[in-house]
């Protein structure tokens, strides 16, 4: 009797093994088939079942910004995988010749013997590491990617609300929903009572700016009549990479909503602005 009950517990330990060599096999399979044609611009829509709210054109584009800067090298690495039911996810580090090294997933559905790309994602939180319980701490993510999922889940918030008041009440109007410029620098005056208003309100534009924006902000001059602040936002970065907001509105919407809440902001600080874009950063320049 006890040699039959060790036999079946080997029995099951091996078909469990080779049920899972099998499964990555099956998944590196689809990685490497996927690599290649990426490699070869051979993706095409049917390929793909966007997740919802993201348009099959929207992927394409976002794979072939990959495509044009990848060392192919890279994506040899054999990727962590992760299955859950009919979906697989593919964690890899990729740095390509134009940034530093990140971890990407890419996201797919099996249907089948086939397969079909979803999505990439540079924010992922594993939560799925979160095993015991009850648990009152959760893996995190860097500072610099937390600001990012802030500003883009509050942005794609405004957008539709400047979208369902336009609807309703004229473009104008809708616009008028960003004005903040009061209070903006009544935060200003009393966070920072230590100096004259004015220059308060430009000392805040950079702390706010920085610290609880996340963005690269440089002070580059600070006079009485005078002020220039060099900063590379994420609003428009989002806009770039996120492809729903493409989706909901035009872009020079999008940028005059961005220029309208600081010109308000900067007139209710006794400031005229001008902004000058270069490239991704913008240059205010401030003048009393």
């Amino acid at each position: 009797m006890k040699r039959s009950i060790v036999f079946l517990t080997v029995l099951i330990a091996f078909l469990s093994w080779s049920s899972q060599g099998l499964y990555g096999q099956d998944e590196i399979r689809i990685w490497r088939e996927f690599v290649a044609l990426l490699k070869e611009n051979r993706i095409t829509p049917d390929r793909i079942r966007p997740l919802e709210f993201l348009s099959k054109e929207s992927q394409i584009q976002a794979l072939n910004t990959f495509r044009k800067g990848a060392i192919w090298e890279e994506w040899d690495a054999e990727p962590e995988m992760v299955r859950h039911e009919n979906q697989v996810n593919f964690i890899i580090p990729l740095k390509g010749r134009y940034g530093a090294w990140r971890d990407y997933c890419f996201m797919f559905l099996i249907e089948g013997d086939e397969w079909y790309y979803r999505h990439v994602e540079a924010i992922f939180i594993r939560l799925d590491k979160v095993s015991s319980f009850p648990a009152s701490e959760f893996p995190d993510i860097p500072e610099s990617q937390k600001a990012w999922a802030r500003e883009e889940l509050y942005w794609s918030k405004m957008v539709w609300l400047f979208n369902d008041l336009s609807t309703k009440e004229g473009k104008e109007s809708a616009f008028r929903i960003f004005s903040d410029g009061a209070g903006y620098f009544m935060a200003a005056k009393s966070w920072i009572p230590f100096v004259p208003p004015a220059r308060a309100f430009i000392l805040y534009v950079c702390w706010e700016q920085a610290n609880l924006r996340g963005n690269e902000v440089t002070l580059e001059k600070l006079e009485d009549k005078e002020a220039v602040v060099k900063i590379n936002p994420l609003y428009f970065q989002i806009y770039r990479h996120a492809g729903h907001l493409k989706r909901q509105i035009p872009f020079e919407d999008y940028r005059t909503i961005f220029e309208r809440i600081w010109q308000e902001r900067a007139e209710n600080a006794g400031w005229d602005l001008q902004i000058v874009y270069r490239g991704v950063q913008c240059f205010f320049y401030f003048r009393r």
